[in-house]
């Protein structure tokens, strides 16, 4: 698409950021230029219409209200519309909302620090064989002979010469990587031939990564890609301790909240480089920047990096195409990949650094739940072991220091605020916790933010207490509809009922906060999902729930759910309490290990070459489990007496 193509200007204002002036084709919808311009707009159904989540508001030029469903009478008189269905027709001035653009930056990030600084990451850390001595970092002082008339070497050769005889090697098994090269002119002069090398020691050879004028200590980036949020972990390589922590959105959401959409964007003309954009340079690569800033030093510094993500989220990183996961038979173009380094990652981070890659067993088993096993420790119990990640999607894995059996389900973006009219994510505002006064029926709400928070949505951990809370209250039965009446309780023209959680003047956005009927279905369905793939896991190996030893419960929202609502509401099997554990985002916790052991790499691919992938969809039972457990809590009420 060229500027002559180009009809009209649209500009973009997103809510405390800089405007974004760009010109856009007639018929265009609005999504799709800020796509195109890498506007960030939240589109959980990538644009489908059927999410409501790309609310912009329309502050000049025409824009027509056809097809917006999702937007109340109120916010079409104030000039709402959603953009996926705002087509271009003449100049246009949007306004991008705030709770359009929080995905990116907004993100919850107190359970990352809880979980780095509690007593299990230290003895996960403890448990991490020999991590000192494989190092293979340091910081080497050199001080050089300055060049005269009688010693006119090259700068490069005089540092290989001082560096090995500072190693006590022979000078040919010294190497200097080009972009310490680059600074290695001047720097030598601004600091009178005194420098600190940044060395990195393997079979044998020594390479000089970089060159400083003062001593540094090396630093290492561990990365959790997820499908809609990104952690990274920035450590001291040097001890191995971890000096800054972070969050973002993955800036891939604008494109849909679940892998297939993203895989089907990636499949159109420039979509995988976009994909692969969206998450390097938008996102990861300012994220490790500000992680660095913390402790007052470049992203280029960052000499290792250990990644974890899904199968699909591996392949975009990579700029891979991976649109065959989604068709069957679903072969991906790799499970594991060696020999990378930080240029082939693209994030910013030094070029000639070693990059880590977390293997996968399967097209929706990816290396975060082989990089999460690993940290959870369940393949060195003697006891069976039921590891469930629950996020965008849902991986789960059986098992112990015996067998590892795993798969995934398609739970749906329902946990992540997807597909639910009120439903956001665990950003400022969401509704994270929610109890309901069984006598009068009033809800009592748990909101993340400053105290004062007005509620502004529903992220997951919310939506199940708030579904759990309407059936042990009796106001829905199994099925998820509605019984009788109530003050809480209003319904439509059409007799659909919605329970409503926030009136309108006590929201942040001036706009009522409820649960319908089909946000309800799409909860049962994505819980049905997950008890089902359960259910279908034990039963392949002959085994009940009784066997089950322990539950260890990871993800995003892991960490934040009420673990009576889940068993209540028929997600996670009706065992004895006790056996739950919350373990947080095992898969940065895993890519950490990855970063500071080699023992620890080479656990997660033993790991991920000894797990088994059952492929649920090949299960002639899976469809039965399924349709039985879509009810609350299911259509077998013994399972959860």
């Amino acid at each position: 698409m060229y500027e002559y193509d180009m009809d009209f200007e649209l500009v973009f204002h997103p809510e405390g950021e800089d405007s974004v002036t760009v010109r856009a084709r007639r018929g265009e919808s609005v999504l799709d230029v800020a796509k195109r311009v890498g506007v960030p707009i939240d589109a959980p159904c990538s644009g489908n219409g059927t999410c409501g989540k790309c609310k912009v508001r329309v502050v000049a030029g025409q824009a027509g209200a056809e097809g917006h469903t999702h937007i109340s009478p109120e916010e079409l008189r104030e000039g709402y519309r959603l953009a996926c269905a705002t087509v271009v027709s003449g100049d246009l001035t949007v306004v991008v909302p705030e709770a359009a653009l929080a995905y990116r930056n907004r993100i919850r990030v107190g359970d990352m620090k809880g979980l780095i600084e509690g007593a299990a990451f230290q003895s996960f850390r403890a448990a991490i064989p020999d991590r000192a001595s494989e190092c293979t970092l340091a910081s080497l002082p050199v001080q050089l002979k300055e060049p005269d008339l009688h010693d006119a070497r090259a700068d490069a050769e005089r540092l290989r010469r001082g560096a090995a005889d500072a190693l006590g090697c022979k000078e040919e098994e010294v190497s200097i990587d080009p972009s310490a090269l680059r600074k290695l002119p001047r720097l030598l002069r601004e600091s009178a031939f005194s420098v600190s090398c940044l060395l990195r020691r393997r079979d044998g050879e020594s390479r000089i990564l970089d060159v400083s004028a003062r001593p540094e200590f090396p630093l290492g980036l561990a990365v959790d890609i997820g499908t809609t949020t990104v952690s990274a972990l920035l450590a001291d390589l040097s001890t191995g301790e971890p000096i800054a922590f972070g969050s973002a959105g993955n800036g891939q959401i604008r494109y849909g909240a679940d892998v297939i959409n993203r895989l089907i964007e990636s499949a159109k003309p420039g979509g995988l480089e976009r994909l692969r954009t969206a998450v390097t340079a938008e996102c990861v690569a300012p994220l490790a920047r500000r992680l660095c800033e913390r402790v007052d030093r470049d992203a280029d510094s960052v000499c290792r990096i250990a990644v974890a993500g899904n199968t699909t989220m591996a392949h975009l990183l990579l700029g891979v195409y991976g649109n065959h996961l989604r068709m069957e038979p679903y072969v991906p173009a790799f499970f594991g990949v060696t020999g990378l380094s930080g240029f082939d990652l693209d994030i910013g981070v030094h070029p000639g650094g070693d990059a880590f890659l977390a293997p996968a067993v399967g097209s929706y088993v990816g290396g975060d739940i082989t990089a999460g096993v690993f940290a959870s420790g369940i393949h060195r119990r003697e006891d069976i072991s039921l590891f469930v990640d629950l996020g965008t999607n849902g991986e789960i894995v059986l098992g112990n220091r015996e067998f590892l059996v795993a798969c995934a389900c398609s739970a749906g973006p329902a946990f992540e605020g997807g597909e639910i009219s009120c439903g956001m994510r665990a950003t400022d505002g969401a509704i994270e916790a929610c109890a309901i006064d069984e006598s009068t029926g009033a809800p009592r709400l748990s909101v993340i933010g400053t105290t004062g928070q007005k509620p502004a949505g529903l992220c997951g951990s919310g939506l199940i207490d708030a579904v759990g809370e309407l059936f042990r209250c009796g106001i829905i039965d199994a099925r998820g509809k509605f019984l009788g009446e109530g003050e809480r309780i209003a319904r439509d023209e059409w007799g659909m009922g919605r329970y409503i959680l926030c009136r309108a003047s006590e929201a942040a956005n001036g706009l009522e906060i409820s649960l319908n009927e089909a946000d309800i279905d799409n909860f049962i369905r994505a819980k049905g999902s997950v008890y089902s793939a359960i259910r279908t896991l034990l039963g392949t190996m002959e085994m009940g729930e009784g066997d089950i030893d322990g539950v260890y419960v990871a993800g995003g929202i892991g960490s934040a759910i009420d673990i009576e609502h889940t068993i209540m509401t028929g997600m996670l099997p009706n065992i004895p309490r006790t056996k739950y554990h919350y373990i947080g985002n095992t898969s940065l916790l895993g890519a950490y290990g990855m970063l500071i052991s080699e023992s620890a790499r080479e656990s997660v691919s033993r790991i991920a070459d000894g797990m088994t992938y059952l492929e649920l969809s090949s299960c002639p039972g899976y469809m039965d489990e399924f349709i039985a457990a879509c009810f609350l809590p299911h259509t077998d009420g013994s399972l959860f007496q």
